[in-house]
């Protein structure tokens, strides 16, 4: 390189160099959807799971429920509990689905639109345990709850909150005001409502509805948080579960239906079997809701995975657990909703088999072409346990993803003729212009992965990726600043809460 070429290099290193234009907050998937099956195969399994409702039936426990599956033309035996839904039925709800679902945050650049094509992250969910370096594994409780939704809040890529674990000091009839408050106060991404009862979500919605300065009207009129609806494999929606189909679309509030399907177990062996099952009760659930209110938003999902057949324990991350996402993708399209599907992992530490796992479910969902991915990161032990420092190494596995995400410019500056031209036969680039103007920005820089050679990371106390996590979560915890709330509304919110506890809270049934 010429004296002259290291001064130009210099001068484009002192001008302002370009920003890199990547938005983790909406993704688009860029993968082509793959199938398992082939087309006619997919019809069959669409057409076979029509008939299982049909003929077989679902046993539908809440008989508000039952009454308004009769009510839409179902066959309905209250002696058994059992309702039969007529093809045409289905096909009038799912025409009535919508297609695109708009769903307002607590700040405006953090609305989501769920539909097909859109990528939507979230971390782990609904586990009874916490877990990290520092304090061991332990019941969750207030402070992990409120920690992880710091954490969840803390990172762009995660894009709903999700229940995360459950804060087991929080007695069960007050939980539901912990989570919200926790949810409303430390986060501005779209909260997430257990369905444990029309009292609790009642109080919810109310929460939420004055929190956010909203009318009723205002409230109903689009999506302010979701839930997420599992039938009770094979063929039954418990009460709970119905009522809540009936609470949120009554609202106008987003219900993600997934069938908790493991092959083997309480679904068939085979992939077809399991996912055939999956979608007659994912269709069963998400007719509920159009027959309570014609247009209710409405997802589809899945969570269909196989069991180890040596001890019965739930395996996740499995290639069945991939093939089961694609098929469920090609479903989905089939039908036209959009859809959640799932990642996770069995493993019991946050180890290779973890990440293995982990990135493998992943990357079923996102060939799939899933609208929202849940539990993408730091899902352990097939759901018991959250873990902190596992959260951080999937995080960085969603970033890079973002990454790929985000468009590649191929303009003339990026192809670069001049720098080219600028570096002869045997040289090097280190100090070429471009370079020079580019290298603070143009590469993603790792959140977790050390990248230094074998001595320095020695000398460093040769800290591995878990310590290292544990360091970067310990530091967001450290440096957190929560989202401006209304002073006003945050008074009140704190006063309902205290006068709703002192009344005796609300229990979690329907």
């Amino acid at each position: 390189m010429t004296r002259r070429g290291l001064r130009r290099g210099r001068e484009a290193a002192r001008s302002d160099p370009p920003r890199r234009k990547v938005d983790y907050r909406h993704l688009k998937n860029p993968f082509p959807p793959m199938r398992v099956f082939s087309d006619d195969r997919i019809e069959a399994i669409h057409e076979a799971a029509l008939t299982v409702l049909e003929t077989l039936g679902m046993k539908v426990l809440l008989p508000e429920a039952r009454r308004a599956f009769g009510s839409g033309g179902a066959k309905v035996d209250d002696a058994t509990e059992m309702v039969f839904i007529g093809r045409d039925i289905v096909a009038a709800a799912l025409e009535t689905a919508p297609r695109s679902i708009p769903v307002r945050a607590g700040h405006r650049d953090r609305d989501l639109t769920l539909e097909p094509g859109n990528l939507i992250f979230q971390p782990g969910a609904g586990a009874p345990h916490a877990t990290d370096l520092l304090r061991g594994r332990r019941p969750g409780t207030i402070r992990d709850y409120r920690e992880l939704t710091m954490l969840t809040q803390a990172f762009d890529v995660l894009h709903m909150m999700p229940p995360l674990i459950e804060p087991q000091d929080a007695p069960v009839h007050l939980r539901h005001y912990t989570t919200m408050e926790a949810q409303l106060t430390l986060s501005d991404k779209l909260p997430f409502v257990f369905s444990r009862g029309s009292p609790q979500v009642d109080q919810s919605f109310e929460m939420l509805r004055d929190f956010r300065g909203l009318s009723d009207d205002g409230f109903r009129a689009i999506p302010h948080c979701y839930t997420i609806i599992n039938t009770n494999s094979p063929r039954t929606l418990d009460t709970p579960m119905a009522q809540g189909l009936i609470d949120f679309a009554r609202a106008g509030q987003v219900s993600i239906v997934t069938p908790f399907t493991l092959m083997g177990a309480m679904a068939p062996i085979t992939v077809a079997g399991a996912i055939t099952l999956s979608h007659a009760e994912a269709l069963a659930a998400i007719t509920l809701t159009q027959l309570i209110r014609p247009g209710a938003p409405v997802c589809y999902g899945t969570f269909t995975s196989n069991v180890d057949m040596k001890s019965g324990a739930p395996a996740f991350g499995t290639p069945e657990h991939a093939k089961a996402s694609l098929a469920a993708g090609q479903l989905a399209r089939r039908i036209g909703l959009p859809w959640r599907c799932a990642s996770g992992s069995a493993a019991n530490a946050n180890d290779a088999q973890a990440a293995n796992e982990t990135q493998f479910g992943l990357w079923g969902c996102l060939l799939a072409g899933a609208t929202v991915v849940i539990h993408a990161a730091g899902w352990l032990e097939g759901g018991l346990t959250l873990s902190y420092e596992k959260l951080i190494t999937d995080l960085e596995v969603l970033q890079m993803v973002a990454e790929i995400c985000a468009e590649t410019m191929a303009g003339d500056a990026e192809i670069g003729l001049d720098a080219l031209a600028e570096v002869h036969p045997g040289g090097h680039f280190f100090a070429a212009g471009q370079t020079m103007a580019r290298y603070q920005t143009e590469f993603y820089e790792p959140l977790l992965a050390e990248r230094s050679n074998f001595g320095t990371w020695r000398d460093r106390g040769a800290p591995d990726a878990n310590t290292r996590a544990t360091s970067i979560w310990q530091d967001r915890l450290a440096g957190f600043t929560p989202p401006a709330t209304d002073p006003d509304r945050l008074a009140a919110m704190q006063a309902y809460i205290r006068h709703q506890s002192a009344l005796g809270g609300a229990p979690p049934e329907s």
